[in-house]
């Protein structure tokens, strides 16, 4: 049985790929989490009362409890993170503080302990807005708002630490993600939410923004293969959802919960607001066996499905307002 460490094992993503191991049945895990807003054991459920989870709550700048769970695994695979758009222009230092300084604690601690892999979890927005064509894994990282920044530093520490040190790093660059569990920040789970409540959703500009949409099954499968099969040194783009404008996902959003755009609104656009993410996934499907499974119809469906039977799992009282996808398929937890 692989020993592995998954921080952020409690936030949207994190707590599938944690499920996800579990059906593998060849993984003890240990769940790392602080437990901030985009955090909740609820999305862990059941995997809580296996014994092969361990739940630890904590920070990634905890340096002494981080190289202590680092040295009882054999892999970690890092999702834990800063990851709303919107806040990092607000709060960049925040951003920097976890996503930056909290990986390079885990780099180190790898370094010293000796890890059989390290994956880290990043974003396509690294590579920054694309008005044609799709960005491949050798392109230069042209990320131009605070959280992107500061997902590309962390990339390149830890790529660092594989070319000085030999730590066996992949990174893997994820697009949006949606599905179950997810804290209505992003635009998926805000516009259903608040549809869902009755309220009125904005749309940021004229919600011509084009994001690649991947059910986060779909994600967790691609990083999987990249945490069993990838090769050191590499970064992989997993993707390969459905490429649609702010505009077109709101309509399937509405169609799905049963309501009209008498219920959309557009408001001014976010600062930085990048206009198109695209990136190509030929590498990981040739190298990996990457194959996306998830119709976006049948994603949708599921996930408005959850949100309606689960009102305890979100909060209302603040109007959605989303522009490009507040924050990438990373959609970790800080």
């Amino acid at each position: 049985m692989q020993r592995v460490l998954v921080t952020g094992g409690a936030g949207f993503i994190g707590a599938h790929y944690v499920k996800r191991l579990l059906a593998a049945g060849d993984s003890t895990i240990t769940v790392v989490d602080a437990l901030t807003y985009a955090g909740h054991l609820g999305n862990l459920g059941a995997a809580l009362d296996d014994p092969r989870v361990t739940f630890v709550k904590g920070a990634l700048e905890d340096r002494p409890l981080i190289d202590g769970l680092v040295a009882d695994c054999d892999v970690v695979v890092h999702f834990a993170a800063e990851s709303h758009v919107t806040r990092s222009l607000g709060d960049a230092g925040s951003f920097v503080q976890t996503n930056v300084v909290g990986t390079f604690h885990l780099l180190d601690a790898a370094r010293t302990h000796g890890v059989d892999k390290f994956v880290h979890v990043s974003t396509d927005e690294v590579y920054g807005p694309l008005r044609t064509g799709s960005a491949r894994e050798g392109d230069p990282l042209r990320p131009s708002v605070p959280y992107a920044a500061s997902k590309a530093a962390a990339e390149q520490i830890a790529l660092s630490y594989f070319h000085t040190y030999r730590v066996p790093v992949c990174v893997t660059r994820s697009v949006n993600s949606y599905g179950t569990g997810q804290h209505p920040e992003k635009l998926v789970p805000a516009f259903i939410t608040g549809l869902l409540a009755g309220q009125t959703v904005t749309l940021h500009g004229r919600g011509e923004h084009v994001r690649n949409w991947l059910h986060v099954h779909d994600n967790c499968q691609g990083i999987d293969l990249v945490m069993r099969r990838g090769v050191p040194g590499e970064a992989y783009n997993i993707g390969g959802g459905t490429d649609l404008t702010n505009k077109e996902m709101t309509a399937l959003i509405l169609a799905e919960v049963g309501a009209g755009w008498d219920r959309v609104e557009y408001g001014p656009d976010r600062l930085s607001n990048d206009i198109r993410y695209s990136i190509d996934t030929s590498k990981a499907r040739a190298d990996l066996g990457y194959q996306p499974a998830w119709t976006l119809a049948d994603g949708l469906a599921e996930t408005v499905r959850w949100y309606r039977d689960n009102p305890d799992r979100w909060d209302t009282r603040q109007p959605a307002t989303i522009g490009a996808g507040a924050g990438s398929g990373a959609g970790h937890v800080g």
